[in-house]
C-alpha cells in the first residue's frame, strides 16, 4: 500500500500510526521511515485513537484519512482530491455504496446501512455511506476538532460534527473489496452499538 501511495503523482505527506502491531507491521515500515511519518503506539489503542494521532501531526492544506487493509482501491484517493481541489467540496466521502451491490456479509451490511440512515436522519443529510474509511477533507474543518473516540464509533463522531456545523458533505462512488473475518475483519456487534450511541449524543449537544 505504502508503495502505491508513493507513486501517485500528488504532493503528499504519508503518516502512518502504527497502533501496538505485533504482526511485524513496524519491521515492514522501517524501510520507508525516511520519506514518511511512522508514530507509534506501545499497545493497541483502537481506530479511533491511531486517527486522533495521525490528525494531530497532520500538516497539510488536505488530510485524507484510510485504512490499510487494501479493502478500497488507493489509486482512489485521486479521485476524491480532484473533488474536493477541483470543485469547491470541504469534504468528500468515498461511498462504497453509490454504485455497488453488496458483496460482504449481509449483516455489516446492513449494519452500516442502518448507521447511515440514522445520521441522515438526525443530521438531515443524504449521505449513502457514512461509515466509509475514505475520507477526506480541507484541513481546517478538522484540525481543531475535539474528537474523544476511542474505537470504530470515530467515523460517526467526526460525521455528525461535521453535520453540525452546516458543512455539506459530498460522496463520490468508490470500489470496494471487503474483507471477512479471517482476514483481519474487526468490527464488532458492540460496535454498532457504541456508533449509536455517540449519534445520538452528539445530536443533542451544541457544535464546538
Amino acid at each position: 500500500m505504502l508503495k502505491r501511495l508513493l507513486l501517485l503523482s500528488l504532493d503528499k505527506e504519508i503518516i502512518v500510526v502504527d497502533d501496538g502491531s505485533t504482526d511485524g507491521t513496524s519491521e515492514k515500515i522501517n524501510r520507508f521511515l525516511s520519506i514518511i511519518k511512522i508514530l507509534r503506539h506501545e499497545t493497541n489503542q483502537g481506530k479511533g485513537v491511531a486517527l486522533r494521532t495521525g490528525l494531530a501531526h497532520a500538516a497539510g492544506d488536505f488530510i485524507f484519512f484510510c485504512d490499510a487493509d487494501l479493502e478500497c482501491d488507493i489509486d482512489q484517493v485521486s479521485t476524491l482530491f480532484d473533488c474536493i481541489s477541483q470543485n469547491g467540496a470541504d469534504v468528500v466521502y468515498g461511498s462504497r455504496f453509490i454504485d455497488y451491490q453488496p458483496r460482504k456479509k449481509i449483516i455489516h451490511y446492513l449494519g452500516n446501512r442502518f448507521l447511515t440512515w440514522l445520521t441522515d436522519c438526525l443530521f438531515d443529510a443524504k449521505l449513502t455511506d457514512m461509515e466509509t474509511a475514505y475520507k477526506m477533507f480541507r484541513s481546517n474543518v478538522v484540525k481543531n476538532m475535539v474528537l474523544t473516540s476511542r474505537r470504530f464509533e470515530i467515523e460517526p463522531e467526526i460525521t455528525a460534527k461535521i453535520l453540525k456545523q452546516g458543512i455539506e458533505i459530498r460522496e463520490t462512488p468508490i470500489a470496494y473489496d471487503p474483507r471477512v473475518k479471517s482476514e483481519g475483519k474487526k468490527i464488532k456487534y458492540r460496535d454498532g452499538l457504541m456508533a449509536v450511541k455517540v449519534l445520538i449524543r452528539e445530536k443533542i449537544t451544541r457544535a464546538k
